[in-house]
């Protein structure tokens, strides 16, 4: 009996110590398989592990409720891509796009036979886009359809109201760095997309001003959370609009980086409506890609743009602007003494607009937020835009080929810009810039708005965005009883 439970007691001890050494692995496993997925995902995103001529494009694909299924986006890295000649030099008026209905009727095959034009392969087989559009003829049908039937509720608010300087459009022309807020709504409410009879509304406008609530004495930027509760808690009570599904058909407009913790207290909004902001990182819990918008950052200017071609543009690359962020930082300790690259930081010497005249590329570096006025300003001047931004979920970008008429380069290939940069063609710089110049409309903001501006860009985002799913009132009402 003694030996039997001798036996027993070694065989438990010896069971014991390979569990424990089996435990042992464990950490050391996890830890082996998370090093080769972080030397996997570098070897991905940065031009260190691979050619400077390899083009690198990831693509997340959009779902909307349009029958016409919507364009892909480019959203990550993308190094500059080898060019041919763009086969449509220009977008037509609306007139023009009827000629698309026609080439329909004959079965598909004379937009087939269109599209086979645009696809142009290099020479190691892989597809390009030379276009400034993902897909030129469902874009101009698409926009055809919604500049007929989209249709916008407004909450509506009087002159009197205490807070009408924020819910009402703003009474003078729109300026300053986060003007394209305030000219949306103030284009919007003039504009034939309006309704003032709900049931035939696809989307509902929350008309609320961050940048203007920010400034409010009796708000401030630590009242705009209470604020915005409250306002939904009102309008849920007043209407059954937004009930019905749960704000999933609203959508309000902010440009300021302050809108971010605004709905700190209004998870709904967040979650639920679509957030047409200028801070639009993917990286961030509280904006969603695909359901949310990425609304561009303009300083409006007056006249039309000036051109100057490439031969004029002497430097290689500018940038000016502060340091309050790593990013740039990160910019400054690279290249503050270099020749061909012009890094300032402070008050410039020269005129802002001549520097990007005379610039071949000009830089867009991440401050406290993904978002600045600079893209808007180097297309403005006819700058190439290269985008030092990670996360940021391009405006337009399910319009829009941001490839063809820009360069996006990772944060940590900073070390890496001029070389990126210096091995680009001279006939590859001139198709970017010629891109480059084609897209300048869309990135312009007009009291009254032009096909294809930045009003009507924005517009086609949200109709992207829209539901054909309603609960009918009637079933709301029913449910109320």
């Amino acid at each position: 009996m003694p030996r039997s439970i001798l036996l027993l007691y070694s065989l438990s001890r010896r069971r014991l110590s390979d569990s424990i050494r089996g435990l042992f692995f464990i950490p050391t496993t996890l830890a082996l398989i998370t090093s080769l997925f972080i030397l996997f995902y570098i070897s991905s995103t940065s031009n260190l592990f691979t050619h400077p001529h390899q083009n690198r494009l990831q693509v997340k694909h959009s779902f909307r409720s349009s029958t016409i299924s919507p364009p892909t986006r480019p959203i990550i890295q993308v190094s500059h891509q080898k060019w041919t000649e763009d086969p449509f030099p220009r977008l037509p008026g609306l007139a023009e796009v009827d000629e698309i209905s026609s080439l329909a009727d004959d079965g598909g095959r004379g937009i087939e036979n269109r599209r086979s034009m645009k696809h142009q392969t290099d020479s190691n087989g892989n597809y390009v886009n030379n276009e400034v559009f993902h897909d030129r003829d469902i874009f101009l049908e698409n926009f055809k359809e919604m500049n007929k039937s989209f249709k916008i509720y407004i909450y509506p608010h009087r002159q009197d109201d205490p807070f009408a300087h924020a819910l009402l459009p703003v009474d003078f022309e729109p300026g300053g760095n986060y003007a394209s807020e305030s000219y949306f709504k103030k284009v919007l409410m003039k504009s034939h997309f309006i309704t003032k009879d709900p049931s035939k509304a696809d989307l509902f406008f929350l008309p609320f001003s961050i940048a203007r609530l920010r400034h409010d004495p009796r708000v401030g930027v630590g009242g705009i959370q209470d604020f915005i509760r409250d306002y939904i808690f009102n309008i849920s009570r007043t209407y059954p609009y937004w009930n019905r599904t749960g704000g999933a058909d609203h959508f309000y407009v902010a440009c300021h980086s302050i809108g971010r913790s605004a709905l700190e207290k209004a998870d709904e909004v967040k979650f639920n409506a679509i957030q047409v902001v200028c801070s639009s990182s993917y990286f961030l819990s509280g904006y969603v890609a695909h359901k949310d918008a990425s609304l561009p950052q303009i300083w409006p200017r007056e006249g039309e743009p000036p051109n100057v071609t490439s031969s004029k543009r002497e430097k290689l690359a500018f940038f000016a602007g502060s340091i309050n962020s790593p990013v740039r930082e990160k910019l400054l300790q690279a290249w503050r003494n270099d020749s061909e690259i012009s890094v300032h930081f402070g008050r410039l010497t020269t005129p802002y607009d001549k520097e990007l005249l005379r610039s071949k590329f000009c830089l867009h570096v991440k401050g406290f937020e993904v978002n600045t006025a600079r893209i808007g300003d180097a297309l403005y001047y006819g700058c190439v835009p290269v985008i030092i931004a990670n996360h940021y979920d391009l405006p337009f970008a399910d319009i829009l080929n941001w490839k063809s008429f820009s360069i996006i380069v990772a944060t940590l290939d900073i070390p890496l810009l001029k070389k990126i940069l210096k091995g680009i063609s001279f006939d590859e710089y001139l198709q970017l810039q010629s891109n480059a110049l084609k897209v300048q409309k869309h990135f312009q903001w007009h009291l009254l708005p032009v096909d294809f501006d930045a009003f009507y860009m924005v517009m086609y985002e949200l109709w992207l965005r829209r539901s054909s799913l309603r609960v009918p009132f009637s079933a709301l009402v029913d449910s109320t009883r």
